[in-house]
């Protein structure tokens, strides 16, 4: 596979179950962890009767659930970061994300008053009134456990892919170990024009100007209309007509994140390493899975996180549905590698070096070492960036001082 990827890799699953199959998975598998970080898993083994439910669900809770039935389990009610956000409340590459969307968790006990304060990401959660919902807690939570054994499973096949031991991130899970699912809608948006300085309408008629009396205001107010009318023809022509921001460029926290893209609206997109954003339209039967930044961190590079966003459906479109479930790692592991074996680490070298030395990437690293001393503290950082206003109402400005002095927030 080429370092500069032009298309996602399907790998089926139900290869990794059969012992005749599992060796070319892992290659194949190899192959996608050092040049994509992005890939179909198809063949998972979920029940597809409950993937039907979770889609059912998930439409349910976002057209038949009343507004202020969703604001009572807003966010900003709990400092575990769980909960509701409306359309336009989180923020992602310092822009406002047109979605909306319900971040769940796999069940947890309410820390100690004594307990650091990442670990207020455990708990509660917040679920719809089981009055207007009444299956949507089971079957979400049903879908949560299936996916965390998917997972589970899923991580030792990366760790023998790379050489290690299929154990060899276990000890970065505690015992319970929490994992993230959201439900999300993307509502269609009106596009927005992407202008060129080279554009002949990156110079427009200006609405105040002065040259023109007022006998000429009606003649130039139709000139004007004209004039927008011809610019916004030839930057549609020219391709330069943008959909909105349904969540903007970003890569996932911790290890790898699966993605039930739940309706047929694409959206979707991954960047590749010279820059291109790459499509990765809805696939009945799969799941998108995305490598964390967590896991480039204690692969040190070998397993590469991979940019992605998506774009807003148009007028006439329909709404995008997604049903993204994060695999958790334990807050309070530190960052230390696993040790890659040299030949792995020498074949990402040989994908760096045919990239040039390096790969083009609009989101800033989060996982640098000397930065944290636990993966909790990243990941309550992130959250208090995509956030902000539930960051502003629980968590200490004081806590993340050291940061806004060096510039890091």
């Amino acid at each position: 596979m080429a370092a500069n990827f032009n298309a996602i890799p399907t790998l089926p699953l139900a290869q990794a179950r059969d012992p005749k199959t599992k060796s070319a998975f892992l290659d194949d598998l190899r192959s996608a962890l050092l040049n994509v970080g992005f890939l179909y898993l198809s063949e998972t083994g979920l029940d597809e009767e409950l993937v039907e439910r979770v889609c059912a669900e998930t439409r349910r809770f976002f057209e038949e659930l009343p507004e202020d039935e969703k604001l009572k389990i807003e966010m900003k009610n709990e400092k575990s970061f769980l909960g509701y956000s409306r359309l336009g409340n989180e923020t992602t590459a310092r822009a406002a994300d047109q979605r909306e969307q319900l971040d769940l968790s796999t069940p947890h006990d309410l820390p100690a008053p004594t307990a650091p304060l990442y670990h207020n990401l455990l708990a509660p959660n917040q679920w719809p009134s089981p009055t207007h919902l009444p299956t949507f807690r089971p079957i979400l939570e049903e879908y949560m456990q299936q996916m965390s054994s998917i997972s589970t499973f899923f991580t030792s096949l990366i760790a023998e892919a790379i050489g290690l031991a299929p154990s060899a991130f276990t000890r970065f899970f505690d015992p319970n170990q929490q994992h993230k699912l959201k439900i999300i809608k993307y509502p269609e948006m009106p596009p927005r024009l992407s202008i060129p300085s080279d554009h002949p309408s990156s110079n427009p008629l200006s609405d105040n100007d002065d040259d023109s009396d007022d006998s000429d205001s009606e003649a130039l107010a139709r000139a004007r209309a004209s004039a927008n009318a011809g610019r916004r023809s030839s930057l549609k022509e020219a391709g330069h007509e943008a959909r909105a921001q349904g969540v903007g460029p970003h890569k996932d926290s911790m290890l790898t994140s699966y993605l039930l893209q739940a309706s047929p609206q694409r959206g979707l997109q991954a960047q590749n390493p010279s820059g291109r954003w790459i499509e990765v339209p809805p696939v009945e039967g799969t799941l998108v899975v995305a490598i964390g930044q967590g896991l480039e961190a204690l692969t040190g590079g070998v397993c590469a996180s991979t940019t992605h966003r998506v774009l807003s459906p148009l007028p006439g479109e329909g709404a995008r549905y997604s049903v993204p479930f994060f695999q958790g790692v334990s807050y309070d592991a530190v960052f230390e590698s696993v040790e890659v074996p040299e030949g792995v680490r020498e074949l990402r070298r040989g994908v760096l070096k045919e990239l040039g030395g390096s790969r083009r990437d609009d989101v800033e690293f989060t996982f640098v070492k000397g930065r944290w001393g636990h993966l909790g503290e990243a990941t309550l950082m992130n959250r208090v960036k995509s956030h902000p206003d539930v960051g502003e109402r629980w968590v200490s400005v004081m806590h993340f001082l050291p940061l806004v002095v060096c510039g890091f927030l």
